[in-house]
């Protein structure tokens, strides 16, 4: 017989060879101390295993709490972000205290035809050229 390797499969092993014994432990007395050690384990170890069952249950349950957490905090951060930006403007560097991005302003495209000025970076385009 293979040995058992799962918790399950080794209770299940103890429980099966515990009724084999002792439905002939006249046949072998000297094993009476054995069994009622292996019998006093098997208790345990079932205990054990609703206990595992409880917490595992608390433990979906506390997750599902904390679920429901994140998102009730995210969206009430998002109200607090957007009251912050509505109360100091978002151009103000003062955001950046609150992890925010201030708006700077964003850099246009130069007209086709026109010159870029030294300090512009050179567009790249989204499509780069395809080599045959």
């Amino acid at each position: 017989m293979a040995k058992e390797t799962t918790y399950a499969g080794m209770m299940g092993d103890w429980q099966r060879l515990h009724e084999l014994v002792e439905a002939n432990k006249a046949e072998i007395p000297q094993l009476e101390p054995f069994l009622a050690k292996l019998e006093t384990l098997l208790e345990q170890a079932l205990e054990v295993t609703k206990r595992q069952g409880a917490m595992r249950a608390a433990k979906q349950e506390a997750s599902k709490d904390m679920r429901k957490l994140a998102s009730q905090g995210n969206r009430l951060a998002t109200v607090v972000r957007q009251i912050l930006k509505e109360h100091y403007g978002i151009t103000e560097e003062k955001l950046a205290e609150f992890g925010l991005q201030p708006f700077r302003g964003r850099t246009r495209k130069a007209a086709p035809g026109q010159p870029q000025s030294p300090g512009t970076p050179t567009p790249v385009s989204p499509n780069p050229p395809t080599v045959k």
